[in-house]
């Protein structure tokens, strides 16, 4: 099955401190600068240098420990494999989106192999995503000075959301809005209640912040590999084989289970964690 979807994905102060170039009063002082007249020491007259306000470069230490912050991230596609940003990085903002992580074992990396193997005879190379979640939220721009009061309302939403279970077992391809990159996903057949009522509290936090909220009628999924550009007429002509691999698996229908005991959210290189209630 084939859809178009649009797939899931600081501020600075600085502070000058200033001395003050008077010293306190001390006669050794006055004996010094003044004479033996008794007369009132005379103050020399101070030479002040203008120093050009230039600012120094950030070592590369600290440029390493803190990439988000400092500096600004470069737009070379070739360096995220072909990959385009939806939108434009800016310094300060932190890209953040809200997923139920997947675990995979070794029976769905070897089922995953299988399925891409199948994509490349029909000509659609596809790349296995690194990590494997079903989104919850689309990805938002957040400014740094935002974080901590974004996650602390996630937090309180989430706080009496119980744990549950869902499946799912369907695959179907989706395309983004700017129809850049293409995605293998896997639909969900179960608990797909649950999912919304966990979208309703996400999106209850991102209208407070007037963000996007997430889709209104949600293929919820989990995305298994990708590639760039639209590869939608490609893969037509083997989904209909793939899903064979999935429904006469040697041990049966394979089922892609997802335990919902935590939320996560990412905020550029930061992950926070939800527990659900037991």
């Amino acid at each position: 099955m084939l859809v178009g979807y649009s797939s899931s994905s600081e501020e600075e102060s600085e502070a000058a401190e200033g001395t003050d170039g008077n010293k306190p009063f001390s006669p050794k002082r006055q004996a010094k600068d003044g004479g033996d007249d008794g007369n009132p020491a005379r103050k020399k007259p101070r030479i002040e240098e203008e120093l050009p306000k230039t600012r120094l470069p950030l070592p590369g230490c600290l440029s390493a420990m803190f990439p988000d912050e400092v500096g600004s991230e470069t737009e070379d596609s070739a360096l995220h494999g072909g990959r385009i940003r939806s939108f434009k990085h800016e310094r300060g903002n932190w890209a953040t989106y809200v997923y139920l992580p997947y675990h995979p074992d070794e029976e769905f990396r070897e089922l995953l192999e299988e399925l891409l193997s199948l994509a490349r005879t029909h000509g659609a190379v596809l790349t296995p995503q690194e990590e494997f979640h079903l989104s919850l939220s689309q990805t938002v721009v957040l400014r740094h000075h935002w974080i901590q009061p974004f996650i602390q309302s996630l937090k309180a939403g989430l706080l009496h959301c119980k744990r549950f279970v869902c499946s799912a077992g369907r695959l179907k391809v989706y395309c983004n809005a700017e129809r850049t990159r293409t995605f293998l996903g896997m639909e969900v057949y179960s608990g797909h209640a649950q999912l919304l009522d966990l979208v309703q509290v996400v999106d209850r936090t991102m209208k407070d912040f007037h963000l996007d909220t997430f889709y209104k009628d949600p293929s919820f999924h989990v995305s298994l590999a990708w590639c760039v550009g639209d590869l939608t007429e490609q893969m037509k002509e083997c989904i209909v084989g793939m899903q064979s691999l999935i429904d006469d698996h040697e041990e049966g229908q394979f089922e892609l289970r997802l335990d919902g005991i935590e939320l996560r959210c990412r905020t550029g290189n930061k992950t926070f964690h939800f527990p659900l209630e037991l």
